[in-house]
């Protein structure tokens, strides 16, 4: 019913904030990803939004990409996952990191998200998995069809590099690179 929200931004406070629109203010929450990238208040603003009417309540979700949207009307069709826990997820991992984390099946990723479990990360996983395709940003989805690539994340990890720095030093790597090798050229990377 309500696809998108321009106006001045006049609150935040996260996860919620309000924009008024010709006089209506309407308070919308948005994950953390959309939030950080909000103007200042009094500024314009415009946000895509997902209207969700329930028995007890109307809410409204912003975000600030068609592909955060798409991503969170994906996750909220998985039998328990609520909106809430899907704002959790766009808070807690960007659409990229998710994509890879579907594609190469990594629960571990998703447990760090807080309210997520290991039984509900691993239903996300199952459900989630070749559905979000159009997602694929950059080199994912060579990665995702590489055994090898999966376990240079693995090493990279267990080596004490944040998922943010395997993934730098994993950017370059060839597509048919071993693990020994793609070890040693992401650490290379890495080091420069």
């Amino acid at each position: 019913m309500i696809g998108k929200l321009t106006g001045t931004l006049l609150e935040k406070n996260p996860p919620e904030v309000l924009v008024d629109c010709h006089g209506v203010g309407y308070e919308v929450q948005v994950p953390m990803s959309t939030f950080y990238n909000l103007p200042n208040l009094g500024e314009k603003t415009s946000l895509l939004t997902h209207f969700i009417v329930r028995e007890d309540a109307q809410l409204l979700y912003g975000f600030a990409t068609a592909q955060e949207r798409q991503t969170f009307r994906q996750l909220i069709k998985i039998t328990g996952v609520g909106p809430r826990m899907a704002l959790s997820l766009l808070s807690g991992l960007s659409i990229d990191e998710l994509v890879q984390a579907v594609a190469l099946q990594e629960a571990g990723r998703l447990v760090k998200v807080p309210g997520i479990g290991k039984k509900t990360a691993e239903r996300l996983l199952l459900e989630l998995k070749g559905k979000l395709g159009d997602a694929v940003v950059g080199n994912t989805s060579a990665q995702a069809h590489s055994d090898a690539h999966s376990d240079v994340l693995q090493a990279l990890l267990a080596l004490g590099y944040s998922e943010k720095e395997a993934a730098i030093g994993m950017k370059g790597l060839p597509a048919e690179v071993g693990v020994s090798d793609g070890i040693k050229l992401a650490i290379k990377a890495l080091t420069k």
